[in-house]
């Protein structure tokens, strides 16, 4: 069983930056694709971001294409979403995710941390 923990959500104003973190225990991390999703209010959940098992492919969603970043560290078991120029349309519960190769369901997931962005 794999366990995450979202951290560093926050309020912060348009156009600042914003680093949400995740810990991951209990698995081998290492085996994991992990991803970052994202709800707004009255809003499906969304896919956001995710890397790789080596942290060599990342993916994004086009909204946030050039201002999200994401990274891994398989020696410390963490990933994280490093957001630049972020926008009142980016607030939303940030969701760390992970899922194993060859499956596209995503299989563990954090309790979620709050960003919220005013404008």
């Amino acid at each position: 069983q794999v366990q995450l923990v979202e951290s560093g959500g926050g309020l912060v104003q348009a156009g600042d930056s914003l680093r949400v973190s995740c810990a991951a225990s209990g698995g081998t991390f290492s085996s994991f694709f992990m991803g970052w999703f994202r709800q707004a209010p009255g809003k499906e959940r969304e896919f956001v971001a995710e890397i790789d098992r080596s942290g060599g492919y990342r993916s994004y969603v086009e909204s946030v294409k050039g201002r999200f970043t994401m990274f891994r560290d398989n020696v410390r078991n963490t990933v994280a979403l490093q957001m630049n120029t972020l926008k009142p349309e980016d607030t939303a519960i940030y969701y760390c995710a992970a899922r194993r190769p060859g499956t596209s369901r995503y299989e563990y997931w954090g309790q979620g941390t709050q960003v919220t962005v005013s404008s």
